[in-house]
């Protein structure tokens, strides 16, 4: 049994493929939760999972319900023939205004995401246990995403960011700690860049866009030509909008099919 204590919804009282979970975590020493999306229906027997990093003030619910991240799917599902995929939406372990998931002093909220949360994901569905695993998120999940996608490219089989933060110092546009407070334990480079250049030679296959309005614009466009002048291969898209739910929740689409092209690239479509 991965976690000491784990409670489940019960789908009869919630359903629509929708589940909630609480574990206790031994990353982060306390119980922490993990909302999950099934479409309902699906039968497949290896089921990926994408892994849905909120941004800072979030929790686990953020992606279902101000971003409708099941909404996206299911259309895409339905008219564009998106391969079935479980999304795994985690709390990032509700420190301050945002964790960054990195580790500190007293929690490691990466080990959290990278480990944990996939644990949880197999026993809610068990069909994930062996399938691919793909990392997404906004801003700080954004930041999230990108970096432990780098760090971890024997784990995602792809990474993908929308207005992402591309180092920690930039949250303090964004949240009431102070750097200071953040009492970091990291030993590995904190800068989403440093931590591409170390794998650069096995990244699995990366995308991030950011919207023309947004704050964290030109941090997008110095990732996007560091990685060009790395030639760490990646796509990079701008399009108009702001750092606001509308642009995530219609640029999630982008990312689930980039998803979707490395498993049919993979041959694992077709199997589900």
């Amino acid at each position: 049994m991965p976690f000491r204590t784990i409670e489940i919804s019960n789908p009869d009282h919630l359903g629509g493929g929708i589940s909630f979970v609480t574990v206790k975590s031994a990353a982060l020493k306390r119980r922490a939760d993990i909302s999950f999306y099934v479409p309902p229906g699906i039968k497949a027997q290896e089921l990926p999972v994408v892994i849905l990093l909120h941004g800072v003030y979030g929790s686990h619910w953020a992606w279902l319900f101000k971003g409708g991240a099941h909404r996206v799917l299911d259309r895409l599902i339905e008219h564009e023939d998106l391969p079935p995929m479980m999304l795994a939406m985690p709390s990032d372990g509700l420190w301050g205004d945002g964790s960054a998931y990195v580790r500190h002093a007293d929690a490691d909220y990466a080990r959290w995401i990278v480990d944990e949360v996939p644990e949880a994901a197999s026993l809610v569905e068990p069909n994930t246990a062996r399938a691919p695993r793909f990392i997404c998120g906004l801003s700080m999940g954004g930041y999230g995403a990108l970096r432990l996608g780098a760090l971890h490219p024997d784990i995602f089989a792809a990474i993908s960011a929308h207005s992402s933060i591309t180092e920690p110092a930039q949250m303090q546009g964004f949240v009431e700690e102070t750097q200071g407070q953040f009492d970091l334990a990291e030993e590995r480079p904190l800068q989403v860049l440093a931590c591409m250049k170390m794998n650069a030679h096995r990244l699995p296959p990366l995308r991030f866009d950011c919207g023309r309005d947004d704050p964290l614009i030109e941090h997008n466009r110095h990732l996007h030509a560091g990685l060009d002048r790395a030639q760490i291969k990646h796509e990079y898209h701008e399009f108009p909008g702001a750092h606001e739910w509308s642009y995530w929740h219609e640029h999630l689409a982008d990312s689930l099919r980039f998803f979707a092209a490395e498993m049919r690239r993979r041959g694992l479509a077709n199997a589900l």
